[in-house]
């Protein structure tokens, strides 16, 4: 059975944001080659990971999946070996239905001979998606039975169950043996679909945690509209440096997995500012898992502003000031009183700047500070003696 898969948020790539159907072997190969030059390696992404369209149109005369050959000319033993040389892990993709959601085969049906071509193949991780489900069948059986397959296939294979947030999933997830599930329909490359799917998930951060973890949907940071998919694409014009930094901030603070999709073969300085921030990466990684709790800002943001509180492991809290606002940057304050904290204990917060990666001093009964549309600040707070 999987032995501590999912003690943290997985973070790695997958190749669907970008690419979708258009993937071959010496993309992914070069995908797996640039997280270890560029450094995403040492940040912590680890996983490699094909998405949908992978396979030919049937199964074989055995009825096991086959890569496609023209796709995949050495097979994905082949590619998984590649992939584990670099000292990273290689995931798969599937579904719950019987067609994945390009019309592929899906494993309806076949959860077990599936799992153990996976775990032949050496593969570490499996997307399962929730296309075309039999009506009659709950996907929380589904999601069961391929739990069940894949913690006994002889491989630790991270479960990535994905059914959008579908049939009160929060109540049933854990108990399939998944480790991360997918909460919300699919991102696209705007900043409109970030706030949404972000807000979407307030006040459901206690019902992940460690072993099971709330899936946002896969990083768009970088993007810039290079989807080879009008929806994901949203119009081709993507988000700002600064929105991009927002979503990732976001994504870390409610625990996310960090699941990048956009091209790392040509990423920006920019961008990898951005995905290669130990800072804001260590509050995602943080071995409690905590959930976040929101606040709203006692400023004079109307309404605009969100507070994100995360407890950390040594007794630190990560704060997350989000403006959510078009149009103008907003003063943003909150009393430490609604974090528990009252000013007659003596105590303050010494405040670390995850993006400035400075600290910017010490603070009585309350912080304010200004946040500019479509920005946040991150802060790690150290609760001190005044």
């Amino acid at each position: 059975m999987p032995k501590n898969l999912g003690r943290t948020p997985p973070m790695g790539w997958n190749s669907w944001n970008t690419f979708t159907w258009n993937i071959n072997e010496e993309l992914v190969m070069q995908a797996a080659d640039e997280m270890v030059a560029s450094g995403l390696k040492d940040c912590g992404y680890e996983y490699i990971v094909i998405d949908d369209c992978w396979s030919k149109k049937e199964r074989d005369e055995n009825g096991r999946l086959v890569a496609d050959p023209e796709k995949f000319p050495h097979g994905m033993k082949y590619l998984a070996d590649y992939i584990h040389s670099k000292g990273l892990k290689f995931g798969m993709y599937s579904c719950s239905g019987t067609h994945t959601c390009a019309a592929y085969p899906a494993s309806f049906e076949h959860e077990f001979v599936d799992a153990n071509t996976f775990a032949e193949w050496g593969v570490d991780f499996l997307k399962y998606d929730y296309c075309f489900k039999p009506k009659g069948i709950p996907g929380e059986l589904l999601y069961k039975r391929m739990g069940m397959a894949l913690r006994n296939c002889g491989r630790d294979i991270l479960f990535s169950a994905c059914n959008w947030g579908q049939d009160d999933v929060y109540s049933w997830i854990k108990e399939t043996g998944a480790q991360m599930f997918r909460s919300t329909g699919d991102i696209q490359d705007s900043w409109n679909s970030i706030v949404n799917l972000a807000k979407s998930q307030f006040g459901r951060q206690s019902q992940q945690g460690v072993y099971c973890w709330n899936d946002i949907d896969m990083l768009v940071v970088g993007m810039h509209g290079g989807s080879n998919n009008d929806f994901i694409g949203d119009g081709g014009f993507g988000c700002t440096d600064t929105e991009y930094k927002t979503h990732f901030s976001l994504w870390a603070m409610m625990n996310s997995p960090l699941m990048i999709g956009c091209d790392i073969r040509s990423m920006t300085d920019a961008t990898k500012e951005i995905l290669m921030n130990k800072d804001v990466i260590a509050i995602n990684q943080d071995p409690e898992g905590r959930g976040a709790y929101v606040l709203d800002s006692s400023g004079w943001d109307n309404g605009q502003v969100k507070i994100l509180i995360k407890p950390l492991e040594n007794g630190d809290y990560a704060i997350g000031l989000f403006n959510f606002g078009d149009k103008f940057g907003s003063r943003a304050s909150f009393p430490f009183w609604d974090m528990g904290l009252p000013s007659s204990a003596g105590y303050g917060f010494e405040m670390y700047d995850c993006w400035k990666h400075e600290t910017i001093g010490t603070f009585a009964e309350r912080f304010t500070a200004d946040v500019e549309a479509h920005d946040c600040l991150i802060m790690r707070a150290k609760l001190v003696k005044l």
